[in-house]
This record gives structure tokens, sequence and C-alpha cells, in this order.
């Protein structure tokens, strides 16, 4: 803000000086500073500011209040761009001012779709936008190729569906442990298979992320010109005969295959960075000191020890470091990938990856449900157990003897709330300073101060453990993890989770499937992760839920102001109040807004939308068809 109002005030004057004559030789030579000398200066002081702000060690303010309040204000300008449009010609209206072309054929039988299911979300799917807009530079029938190349092959770990005569079927060759998420598919699709086009689809059947096309060649193929045509040439409806256009998926699978196969290896810059620019420090630096929290990493998304900006938290192009911090960069259990723009539907992926997003079929068929029995019903917030839960395996990936599991989310997590050994850095905590007088007013001040975490484990209540046995470990990885985060706990009932106010919610091999029942429920969700999903621009982070650094810097401080403080710190007493209201606000409005854009219907129309935008993507015609609201 300072920034704004010096910068404002500097171009204010800049162009006044520039409109009045100069009076004498010294006002002459002012004037003829260039004006990228003062942005430059600006830009300078600006930075120095921000350092010196984001350092400070004393605040008047909690960062928490100020994340809240501006989020409330993120999502209320979201709201209102989102469902502007009141009907359908206003709907197409909207559509080609946000995406420069007109909607795909069937586009009217989505609108109808949407509103009959009370749809909060009519104009908003600019994901489905940014994921699909680099193949309009492949031909359709490179396109239709390159999905026929994955699903003929089980090796490539794809699954087809198909989609002929408004019905959708499952392809041959599916490997049978994974038979249950293209049934859901199928379930899903079949709801409005009618106004599809004949077409197949590749569905990623492992939960890592697949397609890393290199940064300079997906910015130029998101260069390409969308053509746009006149209502005269455009048709309201898709080709014919396009099942002929598909090679059938042979009964005997191919072994050609276009992926390269990284599993149980170091991904981060032959994948994970290839997506950022080779300036970007992802792609240019090495953080070689991995015990060490990397300042220059964190400081872009961060408030002082909170996680301030979740959308730039995942994005790893600032954050060298990321490739020691989790199991998709680590060592991934089943990383089959590719440079080339494969078309891949995925139910998650990590920044710079290219698959394309869809509503997973574990939360649409209810892998895992929010259902609180009668004998054991979900309690209001406040009258819940004051404490960090959290019941999970070591599935992020797999440590194979090298010690990999370190560097994993997960333990990293489970070590922070456990104090193991006693051996965890001191961690960042606001406490009340002193109260001092200035003039007739008494003013007490919040202060940064390194706390061990033996005090905070005491003054806090956590309990976070994993569960029955370590998996995906080798060697001496396995009995290291079991004496570390020993003993191990049996699971929990799933419907156990809602006794308690914080749920801690990580990524695991991929997306974690639990957020959105810990969202539908009336606890407060804390989430860490890098992976995102097809929801990712509808709910807002300190909103909705309260996110965490993958680092877990931050996790006790941001504990305290939920949850108040009353114990020994560094010596002294300290008492600080839970910010029990904050919290329940937080709960539930990330339970209404759940339960108004993330129901199962949200989830089909997502999919709807972005099967008619694919079945454009893919027509021979793609060029001359659209959705036309005069054409009836």
């Amino acid at each position: 803000m300072i920034c704004i109002v010096i910068l404002g005030a500097a171009a204010y004057f800049h162009v006044d000086s520039l409109e009045s004559k100069p009076r004498d030789t010294g006002s002459r030579v002012f004037t003829r500073v260039p004006s990228w000398l003062y942005v430059c200066l600006l830009a300078i002081f600006c930075i120095r500011i921000g350092s010196w702000a984001s350092y400070k060690t004393t605040v008047a303010y909690h960062p928490i209040d100020m994340l809240i309040y501006d989020a409330q204000t993120r999502h209320e300008h979201y709201i209102n761009q989102t469902s502007s449009s009141k009907n359908v010609l206003e709907a197409v209206a909207t559509y080609r001012l946000r995406y420069g072309r007109r909607p795909p054929p069937g586009f009217d039988h989505w609108y109808a779709y949407a509103t009959a299911r009370n749809s909060v979300v009519i104009d908003d799917f600019d994901s489905i936008d940014r994921d699909i807009r680099p193949f309009f530079a492949l031909p359709p029938v490179e396109v239709r190729d390159r999905t026929w190349a994955l699903i003929a092959n089980p090796w490539n770990d794809a699954a087809g569906i198909s989609i002929r005569g408004g019905q959708a079927s499952i392809s041959p060759n599916v490997v049978p442990t994974h038979r249950w998420m293209l049934d859901g598919l199928v379930e899903m699709i079949s709801k409005f298979a009618e106004f599809l086009p004949d077409m197949d689809l590749a569905f990623n059947l492992n939960d890592e992320c697949r397609i890393a096309v290199p940064y300079e060649d997906v910015e130029s193929m998101r260069a390409v010109t969308l053509p746009t045509t006149s209502a005269d040439t455009e048709r309201n409806e898709f080709s014919q005969g396009r099942a002929e256009q598909w090679t059938p998926i042979p009964q005997e699978p191919t072994s050609e295959t276009p992926l390269h196969e990284l599993s149980w290896q170091r991904t981060f810059y032959d994948f994970g960075s290839v997506g950022c620019p080779k300036s970007s420090p992802a792609r240019s630096d090495r953080h070689w000191q991995v015990g060490d929290t990397c300042t220059s990493c964190t400081q872009p998304q961060s408030l002082g020890a909170f996680l301030g900006n979740w959308s730039l938290a995942g994005n790893v192009c600032h954050q060298s470091d990321l490739a020691n911090m989790h199991g998709i960069y680590l060592s991934p259990a089943a990383f089959k990938a590719s440079h080339e723009l494969y078309p891949i539907f995925s139910q998650s992926k990590v920044h710079g990856f290219n698959d394309i997003l869809y509503p997973s079929a574990w939360n649409y068929i209810d892998k895992a449900k929010y259902a609180p029995p009668e004998e054991r019903p979900d309690p209001s917030y406040m009258d819940k157990n004051t404490t960090l839960f959290w019941r999970g395996a070591t599935s992020e990936g797999v440590s194979h003897g090298m010690g990999q599991w370190r560097g994993m989310t997960r333990q990293r997590f489970v070590h922070l709330a456990n104090n193991i050994n006693g051996s965890g850095a001191a961690q960042p905590l606001l406490i009340p300073q002193a109260p001092f007088v200035e003039g007739r007013h008494t003013h007490s001040q919040l202060a940064y101060s390194n706390v061990p975490i033996a005090d905070l484990a005491d003054a806090l209540s956590t309990d976070v453990h994993v569960v029955e046995f370590i998996a995906r470990c080798g060697g001496r990885d396995c009995p290291q993890q079991e004496t570390e985060f020993g003993p191990l706990v049996a699971p929990t009932d799933f419907q156990d989770h809602w006794q308690y106010k914080f749920l801690l919610d990580l990524d695991g091999a991929g997306f974690s499937g639990r957020f959105l029942p810990f969202l539908q429920s009336h606890s407060l969700p804390f989430k860490a992760g890098i992976f995102r999903e097809w929801w990712d621009d509808r709910v807002t982070a300190w909103q909705h839920f309260v996110p965490l650094d993958v680092r877990g810097h931050g996790m006790w401080a941001t504990l305290a102001y939920f949850a108040g403080v009353n114990g020994t710190i560094n010596g002294r007493h300290v008492a600080v109040g839970a910010h029990l209201d904050e919290g329940e606000r937080i709960a539930e409005r990330g339970r209404t807004w759940a339960n108004q854009v993330l129901r199962k219907e949200d989830m089909e129309i997502y999919f709807f939308r972005l099967l008619l935008e694919w079945g454009r993507l893919t027509d021979d015609a793609r060029d001359e068809i659209g959705y036309d609201v005069n054409a009836g």
C-alpha cells in the first residue's frame, strides 16, 4: 500500500513536471531524467520496503485477521463475476467476452442442465479454458491419434471411455484394480451423455500427473490465435460420422508408448520444473541446504509466518527447494510421463503439468464421505475437541533406502507435530509483548518469538500419527521410519474426524480425497499441499479453509491463533485467547459454500461443460462449429 501511494504521487508530479514549462536550467535537467529510471528506483524502494515488512518481528495487528478480511473481499469478487448471466443469451455473450469464441455446440443443453440444478457458477470456467487451450495448437486428428496411443497400451496406466450414440462405455484392457474409477466416471457421464458427440477419452489411472510440456513450447501453443467465424459459416452442431474418425481400441494391447518412466526416481529437474521459464529459480537454481528454510522461496506467498497466497504457494517456479519437499519430486510410486502434449484427463496436478483436470470419481461415488452416524453426530464447532487431528499412511512417495522420506510432506508434518526426539527446529510464534503507555493510550503489540517445539506441544494439542505400518519403503528406510514415527496407531473410523475442531489435510501421492468431506463438516480444515483440483478457482483460502505451507513452518503459529495458548513459552507464562469466532466462521462458510458449489451436481455440470469443449476441440470442423443462440 505504501508503494502504491508513493508510485501514484510520483506519477502525478512527473506528469505535472512534463506539462509545465521549465523555469530554469536545474528544472530542465530534472525533467530530462527518463521515466524508466523513476520506475526502477521506485521498484527498488518497494522491494526494500516489502523485505523489511516481511521480516518485522513486531506487529500491531495479527496477520491472520488481515488475511481473513482479504479473503472475504476476494470471494465476494469471485461471486460477482462468476454468475452474472441470468439467461442463455447473457451466458453466450459472457462466454464470448471471456474466451474470445462462441460456446461449443450443445451449450444451450448445458445451460439448461446447470440452471435446473441451481448452479451458482455459470460464467467462470477459466480452469477448463486453461487446460484445453494448448490443444488448439494440434490438429483434431493428432489429438485423436494421441488419445489412441495412450489407451491402446495398458502399460501407460491410462484407461479409455468411449462415447457412442449418447452412451458411455469402458474401453478394453482396463486394470481391474481401477475398475471402480471407470465405473464412477461412466455413472457421472451418463447423466448428460445424450448431448455429447462420439469420442474417446483417456483417463490417468495413477495419482501422479503425467504431461509436462516445456515452458517455451506450451506458451507458443497458448499463443495460437483461435479462429473466429461469422454467424453465416458457423454450424450449431457437431460433425456427422465422428465415430469413424476414432481408431478402434484393439482387444490385444499394443506395446508402443510415448511415455518415459521415472518411478522411484527424482523428477523435479526433468519434469517438475520444465513448465517454468528458463530464468526462474526452479530451473536456474539449486537449493543445497535442505535442512534450512529457503526464505526467497517462501517470501512471495507469505505474510510473516503465515501462508498468505494459496495460489502462489502452488507455483513451483520461484520455489527451487520443492525439489526436496514432496514425494512427487523425490520418488513417486508411479511416474510415466511425457514432454509432448498428450491428452490425458487427471484428478489433480501440480504446477507446470498439462493434464486436463476433471472431478474425481473418488468423491463422486463417495469413497470418502461425510456421513456422521446418529449415535456420533457432528458436534457444533464450539463443542469439538480443540485438537489438530490427522491419520494417514506414508503413501506420498517411495522411500527405497535413500532416506527420501525425510523430505516428504506427510512425514514432515508428523515429525513437526510430535517433536520426535526433540530434534525439531524452534518454530515462530506470535505472542504479546508487555503493554506500554504512549500518551493517554496503552498499547500491546505482538512479537515473533522462536519457540522450542516442546513448549508448543505442551501448550497446544495435536493428534497427528501414521497408521498401522510404514508403506512404500525399502531397505533401512522401513525400520528407520518405524522408529521415528512409532508407536504406529490403528486406523480410525472416518466418521470419528468430526469430533475434532481442526482437521489436517495433506497431499498423498496425488490429491487428498478427504478435503471435500472435511469442508462439508462443522470442523475447520487446515490444508497443506501442492496438488490442485478442478474446484481450485471456487474455494478461497482463509474464507473456506486454513492454508498451510508444505514446509510446515507456520503450522504451530496458525494453530495458536485459532486454539489459543495458555502455558510456559520460553520460560514465561503466556496466555493468548483462542479466536473461536473466527474459526467457527471459516468452518461454517466452508461448509455452506461446499454445499453450494461442490455438490455431485456441480461435478456433473463441470464435467458436462468440459466434455462439450473437448468434443469441439476434437472435431475436424472445430473452426466452423459453435453455439449460436439465434440459430434455435
